[in-house]
């Protein structure tokens, strides 16, 4: 089982290291659904993780609102993306829609483009607004991302675990699916049956207020990988 856990500052990428995650996601304002990091916690957070052997994604989100983008947003996000990837994040997290939900296909080739070789794409929970998820994955699949972080379309990956096993199915080996949302010691074991998911997603925070410090990291991570 492959532990993600969503950081908001360099302390937590570090603690999320020690605890034993496999991977982190760095973000920036995560009461806002995350934002890109500054280049002085992308720079300590992904050395913190390269020390440890722990792999990286760094989300690449200019603004809070909605994930329709043009001109300066897109600007902005190809420019920052350039950043993570020389600063040597494995995965940069973003979402490109059009007003009506559908992947933007065009604008996120071209993002990637912008961005270049050296790190991989993972469309971040944008997925959950498209109408249509089997040809959204179809289209990411086609666009070469290379995870989908998702809660299901659900109000939280428990709620939505049904759909999540049903990406899972669908994906196949074409593209990871990352399950994530609201996911706690509670519930886990729980989503990782019923979705038969092979990697999981959790943030330390829950409402801007840290909920998980050492022992408990450590004890949540455990958990995840005890799953029968």
């Amino acid at each position: 089982m492959i532990v993600e856990v969503c950081c908001s500052t360099v302390e937590e990428a570090r603690l999320a290291a020690r605890c034993g995650a496999d991977r982190i996601e760095l973000v920036s304002a995560l009461e806002i659904g995350g934002l890109t990091p500054s280049l002085g916690e992308l720079r300590l957070a992904l050395g913190s993780a390269k020390q440890a052997g722990v792999g990286s994604a760094v989300m690449l989100r200019p603004r809070g609102g909605d994930f329709c983008y043009g001109g300066d947003d897109l600007e902005t996000m190809a420019l920052d993306g350039r950043i993570l990837r020389d600063e040597g994040a494995d995965c940069i997290v973003f979402g490109i829609l059009k007003p009506d939900g559908v992947v933007d296909a065009e604008r996120c080739k071209a993002l990637m483009k912008e961005c270049g070789d050296g790190a991989g794409f993972v469309f971040h929970m944008a997925f959950d607004k498209t109408p249509d998820w089997r040809n959204a994955l179809d289209t990411l699949i086609e666009l070469g991302f290379r995870r989908v972080l998702s809660k299901g379309q659900a109000a939280s990956a428990e709620a939505g675990a049904g759909t999540l096993r049903d990406m899972i199915t669908y994906a196949g080996s074409r593209i990871e699916i990352l399950p994530g949302g609201g996911i706690r010691a509670g519930n886990v074991q729980t989503i990782i049956k019923q979705t038969g998911c092979g990697q999981i997603h959790f943030s330390l925070k829950k409402g801007g207020q840290e909920i998980l410090g050492e022992r408990e990291l450590k004890d949540f991570i455990n958990l995840c990988r005890r799953v029968e």
